[in-house]
């Protein structure tokens, strides 16, 4: 049965080029799942969209000198050649500025705040007396009280992953003026997380197949949850929808981002012309949903969306949150903010897209932080994507159109390593198969492409080449056997490498698209199609 199955994408903030960090903790992980389950026969919805409200917008128009809503137009464009570029397969990817999210958001509001889950309370905000404003989190740095590090954030420390009370940073110094910010009384709406410590509790100890670090992180969390301010002191955002707290407050950033996943599909179903489409994502209880995000947003997809959507009621929680470690670079985290890493367009207008893909997804980072450079990127390309799987590719259609008239040879009586062979092909589906439903993407590639390398080595110790002169019939029987292989380990790799597949199905006389998860048979002298290289070696100095 077909299975529906919401691919639900971290919101990037539309201030700033993203960076292969990006790509790797969230958005190529995303596109392959869903790419396997489209194949698989799944009814796939993958949403997300560019995070337009909150602070660190606001803080790009300061140093821009131009409105919020200009840096979103800026970027946003940016962000969407990303993903066209690369071959994101995004249902939807939309903006939090839309109507269709200020309702939704508000709505989400209003619902909880008639649980009586939201309570006004009036306490100490941040204040800069030099700029004479109220300083939301992101307008505020010091030094974390956990681990030390010097520049954390009001909101949260990226060197160690904790959420914070802009009022713990050690030494605060405003990011307007540079000024230390004094205290003073604000009331703003709050989310009564605590109430949610034994259902959430419940919930994550049933999840017996999430990764550790994911269910450990948001464990720790549920024992000591604040309440949580969910509305600021800032121009720019969703509007509250009650008028209690007066002028100069909107929906803080955090709250709004993540309702983003149910707001994007109402607006993906609006478009289709069927209202309630979203609900067979979000209502239908057999329904599964993954949350793709970096470890950094665990505490909000484990812990806080979650509660939220327990408090709102007839949603469902997610399935998985299999957020991915971090991506660094000479050991320093990427940082669109702090300039750590080139931007994916970057690396999208030297590299073919097959390639960039290949060499993120062979070092996804989901267990461990995983460092990265521009000599890894080629070797990996070079070394394991050419030579393997590009090489078989080229060698084994080139010699069958070469030596057999343009097309597939006739198979004659197999071996016992030709059966092997064949059953190779079946049997990486399988396992390929089986990795990706367990989100262990990256152990998914390298069993396709060890596949590959065993059909090289079949090829070496047959030597199709050798024998053909004297004894064509077995030659074409082997090159027959290595196409079968071709054929089934391209729907494997399919997921990862989406623009040569479709190349590698021209030369094979398939359809472009992959129809099911199945190994296509090739039939003897079936005619191919024009063969060429399927990938480019890269030069020592191609990213230099």
């Amino acid at each position: 049965m077909s299975r529906n199955i919401l691919v639900a994408v971290a919101w990037p903030y539309a201030s700033g080029s993203l960076h292969l960090g990006h790509l790797g903790g969230a958005y190529l992980p995303a596109d392959v799942f869903a790419r396997y389950h489209r194949i698989a026969g799944n009814d796939v919805l993958m949403v997300s969209g560019s995070d337009a409200n909150g602070t660190p917008i606001t803080v790009k128009a300061d140093e821009m000198g131009i409105t919020p809503r200009e840096v979103v137009d800026t970027f946003h464009p940016e962000i969407l050649g990303y993903w066209e570029s690369l071959g994101i397969s995004f249902d939807l990817f939309t903006t939090t500025m839309t109507q269709n999210h200020h309702r939704v958001t508000q709505d989400m509001f209003l619902r909880l705040l008639e649980a009586g889950y939201l309570h006004k309370k009036t306490t100490e905000q941040y204040f800069d007396p030099e700029a004479e404003r109220f300083l939301p989190d992101r307008y505020v740095e010091g030094t974390c009280p956990h681990c030390g590090y010097a520049e954390a954030r009001g909101d949260q420390c990226d060197n160690c992953g904790r959420t914070l009370d802009v009022t713990d940073l050690i030494e605060p110094r405003s990011k307007l003026s540079g000024a230390a910010p004094v205290r003073r009384e604000t009331e703003h709406y709050f989310l009564d997380l605590p109430a949610f410590a034994d259902p959430l509790r419940n919930w994550l100890e049933s999840k017996t197949t999430w990764r550790k670090h994911v269910k450990n992180w948001a464990l720790g969390m549920v024992d000591e949850m604040p309440e949580r301010a969910i509305t600021r002191d800032i121009d720019w955002g969703v509007d509250v929808p009650v008028d209690d707290l007066g002028p100069g407050k909107k929906i803080y950033v955090w709250f709004d981002a993540v309702i983003g996943y149910l707001s994007a599909a109402i607006e993906w179903a609006s478009a289709t012309g069927d209202a309630d489409a979203w609900k067979r994502w979000w209502e239908n209880q057999d329904a599964e949903s993954y949350y793709f995000v970096g470890k950094d947003n665990i505490p909000f997809h484990a812990v806080i969306w979650p509660a939220m959507l327990m408090g709102y009621g007839e949603l469902n929680l997610p399935t998985d949150v299999p957020a991915n470690q971090y991506i660094t670079f000479k050991g320093a985290k990427a940082s669109k903010s702090k300039g750590v890493g080139r931007s994916i367009g970057w690396y999208a207008e030297r590299l073919q897209p097959d390639a960039l893909r290949y060499a993120i997804a062979s070092i996804l980072p989901e267990q461990n932080d995983t460092d990265l450079s521009d000599d890894d990127i080629i070797r990996r390309v070079n070394e394991e994507l050419v030579a393997t799987w590009g090489n078989l590719v080229n060698r084994v259609l080139s010699m069958s159109a070469r030596s057999f008239d343009g097309r597939v040879p006739e198979p004659g009586q197999l071996t016992d390593d030709d059966n092997a062979v064949l059953e190779l092909g079946s049997s990486t589906l399988n396992e390929v198969a089986s990795q990706i439903e367990a989100v262990q993407l990256r152990a998914g590639l390298r069993a396709a492409l060890d596949a590959a390398g065993e059909v090289n080595a079949y090829l070496n110790a047959t030597e199709p080449w050798r024998i053909l002169e004297e004894d064509p019939a077995r030659a074409g029987t082997i090159l027959w056997t290595a196409v079968q292989a071709i054929s089934a380990i391209r729907v494997a790799l399919s997921p990862y490498l989406p623009f040569s597949t479709r190349t590698i199905g021209g030369m094979l006389g398939l359809d472009a698209e992959i129809a099911d998860w199945t190994v296509p048979e090739i039939t003897g002298g079936a005619e191919l199609g024009e063969i060429r290289p399927v990938f480019e070696k890269l030069d020592s100095d191609v990213l230099d």
